[in-house]
């Protein structure tokens, strides 16, 4: 009894009013201002955007859930639907183009964009992908024959004319392909670079590239582009495969080539043909470097170009256009004029190297995990603030705290001690 009244005595003289809560049990405390995404903090500017007529299409699919460490990849501030541009920089041109993108091709550099991380339709810009992916595997020289699979290809869609049975080297076939958007060109070329799985081999050897290069919000269905349910890309990640493109040599000489003759076929009795280069942005731009256009019903029109001014090269992309008032090559070189006026340290984020993710991901994935703090206990009350300023060793509490203390436990004993000295009954002990 004596003990319970000492131990509440002292509780009384340390707590007062306050009471020891531990933190896992606590209350939260709620901050003055809650942390505020930096893209949910500002509304998205709009894209400059010229009057493009009225067509008919087939419904948009529904694109991938957002994934946000995608829509930040290259920087936070191409995290947005809208425009981004560096500060100070003059206004885009305006085009019709849904989003679309323009980077320094050497520095990586990201100039401004428009929705860059936004879903979209590549139509044949996809052939950039499979450019990327199989022009370091195939030989341009090997000689392939045509299968009827090959021609297996949607009726009306582009084609070179190659013939079932034809036997052509595989630079005569990419020719066929950057130039004239040969499908059955590119079901050639995935086949070929697909092994023994053929042409889906060849799909998924893109799309295990487009990952490795950081376009994660890439995702090939048809080696061609022709439409397929699930298939997407963004400006941002075709800025990157087109980037990986740009830095072949093959390609840049393939994309620059004007024409080229599809060679005759003795053994099917048929002869030979030209095919011209249907990139406008190498015979009207200056310094063009190439690139590829694209257009389906559903994905309108696409387009991908690059080009060189006074030693700095520039990549512009842009999807979902409309080919009035200008066609999709002409909105690519307005963009890129627009770029080129930019000083050459401008921009808003950059083009992420081949490899970085996967390699920062690896990283992430071994380090250890950080051991939790244990929480430090919550007091709360008036006595709370003297123990919390104790704790932080507040000399100016805890002296007088202490003599005070002192006095009281020494005072009680003191009660205790006389209390039991007068309580001692005298007489017989009992055995």
């Amino acid at each position: 009894m004596e003990a319970r009244v000492l131990a509440a005595l002292t509780a009384a003289v340390l707590l007062g009013t306050g009471t020891a809560v531990p933190a896992a049990y606590a209350a939260p405390v709620e901050p003055a201002v809650r942390a505020v995404p930096a893209a949910a903090a500002r509304a998205p500017l709009p894209c400059p955007k010229a009057p493009a007529p009225k067509v008919s299409r087939p419904p948009r699919p529904v694109p991938p859930a957002n994934v946000a460490a995608d829509r930040v990849v290259g920087g936070e501030r191409l995290d947005t639907p809208g425009l981004v541009t560096p500060d100070g920089a003059p206004a885009p041109p305006a085009v019709t183009a849904t989003t679309w993108l323009v980077a320094d091709l050497d520095t990586g550099a990201v100039l401004g964009a428009c929705g860059p991380h936004e879903y979209g339709t590549p139509a044949s810009t996809q052939k950039l992908l499979l450019a990327a992916t199989m022009l370091p595997r195939l030989d341009p020289k090997q000689v392939v024959t045509v299968t009827p699979d090959d021609l297996k290809i949607e009726p009306g869609s582009s084609a070179v004319g190659l013939l079932v049975g034809g036997k052509y080297t595989v630079e005569t076939v990419w020719l066929g392909l950057l130039l004239n958007s040969g499908n059955e060109a590119a079901n050639v070329l995935a086949r070929l670079g697909g092994g023994a799985d053929g042409v889906p081999g060849g799909v998924r050897a893109m799309n295990e590239e487009a990952r490795r290069l950081g376009a994660r919000q890439t995702h090939a269905v048809t080696p061609s582009g022709l439409d397929g349910k699930g298939q997407f890309t963004s400006a941002y990640d075709l800025a990157l495969i087109g980037r990986a493109c740009f830095a072949n040599p093959l390609f840049r000489r393939y994309a620059l080539t004007e024409h080229t003759q599809i060679p005759a076929q003795p053994a099917l009795k048929k002869g030979g043909f030209q095919i011209q280069n249907e990139n406008q942005l190498i015979y009207r731009y200056q310094g063009a470097l190439g690139g590829k256009t694209g257009f389906t019903q559903l994905a309108r029109h696409s387009y991908v170009g690059g080009a060189e001014r006074d030693g700095r090269r520039l990549v512009v992309t842009l999807l979902g256009a409309e080919a009035r008032p200008v066609r999709g090559w002409q909105q690519g070189a307005q963009l890129l004029d627009w770029g080129f006026s930019l000083p050459r340290d401008a921009s808003v984020g950059r083009l992420v190297e081949p490899g970085e993710l996967d390699e920062a991901e690896a990283a992430a994935d071994a380090s250890p995990a950080a051991p939790t703090p244990t929480p430090a206990t919550q007091w709360r009350g008036p006595a709370g603030t003297a123990l919390n300023r104790m704790a932080d060793g507040d000399w100016r509490i805890i002296l007088p705290t202490a003599g005070i203390l002192a006095l009281t436990v020494g005072g009680l004993v003191a009660v205790l001690v006389l209390r039991r000295g007068r309580s001692r009954p005298v007489g017989r002990r009992r055995a």
